[in-house]
């Protein structure tokens, strides 16, 4: 099944323009009459039968609407974007796979890296979406200060990855009826000794993600993971 994305959807109509209209008709080669997959990356999926297509619009009818598929989690990772930015940009194609909702690029100490090409982020997002059949797209927040990030209130349950013998596995901190979860990721060089204090002064929870010291992208898909697993 191939899946488009549009915000231009009512319940009678979709419209694709745009990358989504030239992927339909001039990659997949859609045609008037055929039936498509369409979401409007809030949760529904619409099955649609193609009208017309005019200039650079595909207009399609819409006969059917349903619920989307959705885990049964929130999670809101924030990351620091790593040196190599295809590291972190592969980050973000398989957790949208996987699972995330939100995404938060975090700038540390210790970064490396303290900008984002947000609109190709976005697009990989949105492939991401497509290539997975979710129905939902998650959100990514523009990219922030460690420090200005760590005093937004937030009802989840916080959690800073960081390695350390006493922290307890992050799969055992996990629980069944949390309402969401915000966990942190910290860059290559890890998080700085502020940053922790800032950490335990806020009264933030520690977790480990296994054995070995991970890489930063490696660690938000171990988080990523983790949760899915569980709430699976």
């Amino acid at each position: 099944m191939n899946l488009f994305i549009t915000e231009a959807i009512n319940l009678e109509e979709a419209f694709l323009t745009g990358e989504e209209y030239n992927h339909c008709t001039r990659v997949l080669r859609y045609q008037t009459g055929d039936d498509i997959h369409i979401t409007d990356g809030k949760g529904t999926l619409f099955t649609g039968r193609i009208k017309s297509i005019s200039g650079k619009k595909c207009t399609i009818q819409i006969l059917d609407g349903k619920q989307g598929l959705k885990h049964p989690y929130h999670l809101h990772v924030a990351i620091a974007p790593t040196k190599n930015i295809s590291r972190f940009e592969w980050f973000l194609e398989k957790a949208v796979e996987i699972g995330v909702d939100e995404v938060t690029p975090l700038i540390c100490e210790h970064s490396e890296r303290k900008h984002i090409q947000a609109e190709r982020a976005l697009k990989i997002i949105r492939s991401a979406v497509k290539q997975s059949l979710h129905t939902h797209i998650p959100i990514l927040h523009t990219q922030i200060k460690f420090m200005d990030f760590i005093d937004q209130p937030s009802d989840y349950t916080k959690i800073a990855a960081h390695y350390d013998e006493n922290n307890i596995q992050l799969g055992k901190m996990l629980e069944p009826k949390a309402s969401g979860y915000l966990i942190v990721i910290g860059p290559e060089g890890d998080f700085s000794e502020k940053e922790m204090v800032t950490f335990k002064s806020r009264n933030w929870q520690f977790a480990n993600l296994g054995n070995y010291r991970l890489r930063t992208e490696t660690a938000g898909i171990a988080v990523v993971q983790t949760v899915s697993s569980f709430h699976w």
